[in-house]
């Protein structure tokens, strides 16, 4: 008998793929321009206070351009943080970050302020994706982190998960399984909405 498992994870590899190509291609239409229009689209709309931990990303491999509205939030007074992998199977760690703050190298090929920085827990989540759907189904890159994560704050208090991504980056569904996490809201180079429930 096939583990049924087994051939989700093999569904989701093939939809990764496919996910992954759509988003290079959006990134080689869009990807200089994009920056602005998100951070444009995300403060059009989406709620959020100056009080709030927002946590953001460095981009790589494609995503979406999220520093021109982490710039944004910073110069609005707001405490911005970045992620860092701290162990497999474990949640993100984040470190509170700066315009101009030099960074270091992480696992996965991610970028992260220096570990004298302080960590804070955010309370909004700006997070990169391979693809996301109109009910808030996110597919990321099969390491689970940003579940895990999301999980463990959620199970403290509210935390707000909004993807950014390219508007072609948009599936009809999404799979999705008991773990996770879905979005709140969604923030693209043409629009900013909230999840339907």
């Amino acid at each position: 008998m096939t583990d049924p498992n087994l051939f989700a994870e093999v569904s989701k590899a093939r939809l990764r793929r496919q996910a992954s190509a759509i988003r290079q291609e959006a990134h080689r239409q869009w990807g200089e321009t994009a920056g602005p229009r998100i951070s444009s689209a995300f403060f059009s709309i989406v709620p959020w206070t100056p009080d709030q931990v927002v946590a953001g990303y460095w981009p790589m491999a494609g995503e979406a351009d999220v520093r021109p509205l982490l710039e944004a939030l910073a110069r609005r007074g707001c405490p911005v943080v970045l992620p860092a992998v701290v162990a497999k199977d474990q949640p993100l760690l984040f470190r509170r970050w700066h315009p101009g703050m030099p960074l270091e190298a992480g696992r996965h090929g991610t970028f992260h302020p220096p570990p004298h920085s302080p960590a804070l827990r955010p309370d909004l989540l700006l997070m990169p994706l391979l693809a996301f759907d109109r009910r808030g189904g996110r597919l990321g890159y099969g390491g689970g982190y940003y579940d895990r994560t999301l999980a463990a704050l959620r199970g403290e208090r509210p935390a707000t998960a909004v993807g950014i991504a390219y508007a072609a980056q948009e599936m009809d569904a999404l799979p999705h399984e008991p773990h996770d996490q879905r979005l709140d809201w969604v923030v693209t180079e043409t629009s900013a909405r909230e999840a339907l429930p």
